[in-house]
């Protein structure tokens, strides 16, 4: 089986829709798929530097081909005419397509490519069809979902949601279209020295590390975590608070959420770290000892999952959507979207270092069972194959 998947980016800086295919396509090559990807030099929209890689050729990693277009014109919207050539060019090779992101250029003209070289395709949207993120840009998405996504949704082959609620909700323009949920994977954490990081940030090992590490963007819900962690300091809690993240597509909110910290009492009691990756990404989800995530909507939450895969119990909200797996596997903590209720957990949380040791072994032994790669591999390879062998008796 040959399968193409396509992202604008897979620049980490952009996080976990770039994680997925990065951790995908070698699952697949592991089960004997061929799978290239197709994706942009794309590395933030305001000013850094593309990513410093060969352009317009296969490039083998771990088991399967990358290949990387510029981004142009439109940086700002990942998009590149070099890619769509490409795929129109070499689509018939391929049995499958699979694509990642709506309401994004290049991956809205990739599937109208397809449907012109009939190829199969399945489009995995990201959370952009949730009513919430439809809400931003209204008129503009309406617009463009009349000349572009509705199409594009009507001749897929399956969309791919990474939740049963993400699918619920979700909105299909009165498009019918057969729905796949596969939910995303994450890889065993190592030991990455987790008393070293405390050293490094000068976190005591004696108080509780509460880590955030997401995008730093209004739908996370930091404007219900500060004043949650504001009202516990007041009471007397002592822990440090790490906030660990970026946005590189609006870097003015992220500024505004580290002035804020600067400007409460919570200074002396917080770490600002920035983009994190590699080891220290691995020890910061070992170290900490809750997990907050108080999300108005998520359609999978990746980080939850690398931090129950890391062993810490998770705090999120009823938005994150799997809030439900969360609370069945007693993996942590799951709060309204409400100010008062998330202190009042976190609180009991903070109280509880037994409770939360207890939650955190239920949470990595429930992600390394359902989150695996290899198991999202294998149930992925299933949904191409039954796609294909429809698409055959048609």
């Amino acid at each position: 089986m040959q399968v193409i998947q396509i992202i604008p980016s897979i620049s980490l800086i952009y996080g976990g829709p770039s994680q997925m295919v990065l951790g995908l396509a070698p699952a697949l090559a592991r089960q004997k798929v061929e799978v290239t990807v197709l994706t942009t030099d794309s590395n933030g929209d305001f000013g850094q530097k593309p990513l410093d890689v060969p352009l317009n050729y296969p490039i083998e990693q771990d088991g399967y081909k990358i290949i990387y277009f510029r981004c142009a014109p439109f940086r700002r919207y990942k998009f590149s005419l070099d890619l769509l050539r490409w795929l129109n060019r070499h689509a018939h090779t391929f049995n499958l397509a699979h694509i990642h992101a709506l309401f994004s250029p290049v991956s809205s003209f990739a599937a109208t490519v397809c449907r012109q070289q009939k190829l199969p395709y399945i489009l995995r949207p990201l959370g952009t069809l949730d009513p919430a993120d439809l809400r931003k840009k209204k008129q503009l998405k309406q617009l463009y979902a009349a000349i572009l996504e509705r199409p594009n949704l009507a001749g897929a082959a399956a969309l791919h949601f990474t939740s049963t609620q993400e699918a619920k909700v979700s909105e299909r323009f009165g498009v019918s279209t057969r729905d796949l949920v596969i939910p995303l994977g994450v890889n065993p954490i190592k030991d990455a020295g987790k008393e070293d990081v405390r050293s490094q940030f000068g976190i005591s090992k004696d108080i509780p590390l509460v880590l955030f590490m997401s995008r730093i963007d209004p739908k996370k819900g930091l404007n219900l975590l500060l004043p949650a962690l504001e009202a516990l300091l007041s009471e007397g809690f002592d822990f440090h608070f790490v906030l660990a993240g970026t946005n590189p597509q609006d870097p003015s909110y992220e500024e505004k959420i580290k002035l804020q910290v600067q400007a409460s009492e919570l200074r002396s009691h917080t770490t600002i770290t920035g983009f994190v990756t590699g080891e220290l990404k691995s020890a910061l989800l070992q170290a900490a000892d809750i997990f907050v995530l108080p999300s108005y909507y998520e359609n999978f939450g990746i980080a939850v999952a690398e931090a129950m895969a890391a062993g810490t119990p998770v705090l999120i909200s009823d938005q994150v959507h799997i809030c439900q797996e969360v609370r069945d596997s007693e993996s942590g903590w799951v709060s309204a979207t409400d100010v008062l209720e998330f202190t009042s957990i976190l609180r009991i949380a903070l109280q509880n270092p037994s409770e939360r040791e207890r939650r955190g072994l239920r949470a990595q032994e429930y992600a390394l069972k359902n989150y695996s790669w290899d198991a999202i591999a294998r149930q992925t390879i299933q949904a191409y194959n039954n796609i294909l062998s429809h698409s055959d008796v048609e």
